[in-house]
């Protein structure tokens, strides 16, 4: 099996037909999709099983409601496909995806290609890295109408997945954040290619569009996390993952109100964070001032990106 395209479905019936519509119009036939039916209570389920008898490569898994990366490792157990692509079940691919994927693998542990934002296209250069580590240095605080860290953008050999014990951290919301520096630091080559594969579909009220309570404690969970992998690493240059952790910090407090301040300063790893803020006299200012008025720094900083 050449690829496993691994589909999270939970609640999206007026969505999942397109999704997997996307799939059966591929010009590449060499692929499973593997459903993870996360505990839906509206139709789903019945879109489900319409589609898998039609055509035995897409297999339904069902599972209780454990959110979008118990859903992914699921599935990512259940691949027997030499590549893995994650497909959100309100989102569809391009046609042709999978058959010109398939003639730029050359055994890369990541192929990062481009798509839609809505109407928006952002298709990349082509490009090669002989490390992961090269290309999150070379791209990850670029501004992106994806944002980088987005791993509906790129296709992963799996034995690079299975053999570093590359999963989602199960209960957080913003779960690519957490992912995506960490494969980056343990993959070796790296292939860009010049084209737009993946439509992502606006919706309002979506993780990406809204920023709840929750949104901020995890934004701050994964910051600890990444900055406690990262400041362990003195075998390479953390200049560029120290500021998009910085930024993690700075944006689960961006516009939030006095009480959520208050409720998410108990959350920060403070020696943590002041390790991973000094590459910039700016992060420094923002750090303290966080640390002392969080309030203040949610009014001044609203309207900024961190």
């Amino acid at each position: 099996m050449r690829f496993s395209i691994i589909v999270p479905v939970y609640n999206v019936e007026a969505y999942l037909a397109d999704c997997l519509e996307s799939l059966l119009r591929q010009d590449f036939d060499d692929w499973e999709a593997i459903c993870v039916n996360d505990g839906s209570t509206d139709s789903s389920a019945r879109i489900l099983d319409g589609y898998a008898s039609r055509d035995s490569r897409i297999r339904i898994i069902s599972q209780p409601n454990g959110g979008l990366s118990a859903a992914r490792n699921t599935g990512l157990a259940a691949a027997t496909g030499d590549y893995i692509l994650f497909l959100d079940s309100d989102d569809w691919l391009e046609n042709n995806t999978l058959s010109c994927l398939s003639n730029h693998l050359d055994n890369a542990d990541m192929i990062c290609f481009g798509g839609w934002m809505g109407s928006k296209e952002e298709s990349p250069a082509q490009e090669a890295f002989d490390s992961g580590w090269s290309y999150y240095n070379r791209h990850a605080i670029e501004h992106h109408e994806f944002p980088f860290v987005c791993v509906v953008l790129r296709c992963y050999r799996r034995k690079f997945l299975e053999d570093n014990t590359l999963r989602f951290r199960v209960g957080i919301l913003h779960e690519d954040n957490h992912f995506t520096p960490r494969a980056c630091l343990v993959a070796k080559e790296v292939k860009v290619i010049p084209y737009s594969f993946y439509h992502y579909r606006i919706r309002p009220g979506s993780i990406m569009t809204t920023r709840s309570f929750r949104s901020r404690q995890d934004m701050l969970r994964i910051a600890n996390d990444l900055a406690a992998i990262f400041t362990q690493r003195n075998n390479l240059d953390r200049s560029v993952v120290y500021r998009a952790i910085t930024n993690h910090y700075q944006v689960a407090f961006v516009g939030a109100n006095r009480n959520e301040s208050k409720s998410l300063q108990p959350l920060v790893d403070w020696h943590l964070y002041r390790t991973v803020s000094r590459t910039r006299v700016r992060h420094r200012i923002n750090y303290a001032l966080i640390r002392i008025s969080p309030t203040l720094f949610s009014s001044l900083s609203s309207n900024t990106n961190g």
